[in-house]
This record gives structure tokens, sequence and C-alpha cells, in this order.
């Protein structure tokens, strides 16, 4: 399994890139949002990748952060969405609106993606909603690729911790997790999943997290 590729950009298509390892090329496909990401050619780029092996085909997708790779897997699980329109759907929304329009069964945006219909967009939403969490709490924020081909930098040590949730709840501390990685302050992530908790105790995660986002949503 090729996991990552770090070397030169060395060509730009328009739905994949080639980059030269050490005198060795890879043709790694990429979303529109990842292409737009990288550098110009000659510079160094860094991608996590995930191969795709069928009978008469070998192929590389790359991603600039673990948790778009991630979703890349998780979108190819619903039956009708291959890994092209899985890339589609991240260059439309990008993780992060990926996380969105399925936490608020956001079927529309979904199918704003080249290629996927509504019906596909339907059984995305569907599918995968109670599947999401996981993938939402990671650490989703994108990171400029620099020179040394360092893909997702450490935190800085300075960076304040978040006071940890209770551990008797789960859910709290995983919809708190993914609020945050979506781009959420805190305090506001902190008061919608108190204030959808105080309305409806004991919801699940993926619940939790559609609950909260609904409170966040703005009005109007």
């Amino acid at each position: 399994m090729i996991g990552k590729v770090a070397g030169i950009l060395d060509y730009r298509g328009n739905d994949h890139v080639l980059i030269d390892v050490r005198g060795v090329g890879y043709i790694v496909h990429v979303s529109d949002r990842t292409l737009a990401a990288l550098p110009r050619v000659g510079e160094a780029a860094a991608l996590y990748t995930d191969l795709l092996v069928r009978e008469d085909l070998m192929q590389l997708f790359g991603f600039t952060t673990l948790a778009e790779k991630e979703w890349h897997r998780l979108l190819m699980t619903v039956q009708g969405v291959g890994a092209k329109a899985a890339l589609a759907i991240q260059g439309a929304l990008g993780p992060d609106g990926v996380s969105r329009a399925i936490a608020l069964g956001d079927w529309s945006a979904i199918a704003r993606a080249k290629g996927i219909g509504p019906k596909t967009a339907q059984k995305v939403i569907l599918e995968l909603k109670d599947k999401a969490p996981a993938v939402m709490a990671m650490a989703g924020a994108p990171a400029t690729l620099p020179q040394d081909a360092v893909i997702e930098p450490a935190a800085p040590a300075t960076a304040p911790a978040r006071k940890a949730p209770p551990r008797d709840n789960p859910a709290q501390a995983e919809a708190l997790s993914a609020l945050g990685n979506l781009g959420y302050a805190p305090g506001d992530a902190a008061g919608a999943v108190a204030q959808a908790l105080g309305e409806t105790p004991g919801l699940d995660t993926a619940t939790l997290i559609r609950a909260a986002l609904k409170l966040l949503a703005p009005k109007g």
C-alpha cells in the first residue's frame, strides 16, 4: 500500500498530477480543490494517497489531509459512488462541507457535485449519517504544503488545551471534537451541545452533532 507520496511536482493535468519521487514518477488523481492547493510545477509537493487496485487497473488518489482520505474511503462504500465520484463530491464541498451536508441531511449539497444525481446524493446521506462522526472527529483542518513536504505539522506546544468533556458521555466528547474540527469556537460548540442534550438527553453521537449544527446554523 502506498500511503504517502512526497517529491517534486513534475506535471499538472486536469484531474491528476505527476510527482517525481527520486526519479520515479507517480500519477496521482486528485479533486479540483486539491489540485488548486498544490504548488507550481517544479516545487516540492506531498499527498496522502490511497491505492485502488482492480483486475486491469491500478490508480493512486491523493489528498492533503488524512480526514479527506478517510472521507474518500467512506464515500466509496456507498453503492453507486466510485473513486472519481467520491473525488467530485469532495472537490465540490471539501471535507468540512461533506461533514455538514451529511450531519444536516442536506442531500442537495451532495447533488451539486459533478455526476452525482439526487438519488445517489440521498443514498449518501442515508448510508453515512451514522458512520460519519468517526471521520468528523479527526483533525480535519487542511494544512499548507511546505517545501519540506510535511503535510500536517504537529500542533504548537503552546496551543491552549481544551477542557475535556465528561468521561461518562463519549457522544458529547465526540460531538465537541467534530464541531471544533468544523471550525466552530469551543464556547459556541459547547453551548450548542449542552442545549441539544438538555432538550433531548441521551442522544447518540451522530444525532447530537446534527442537533448542535442546527442550533449553530445562521438564523433567518
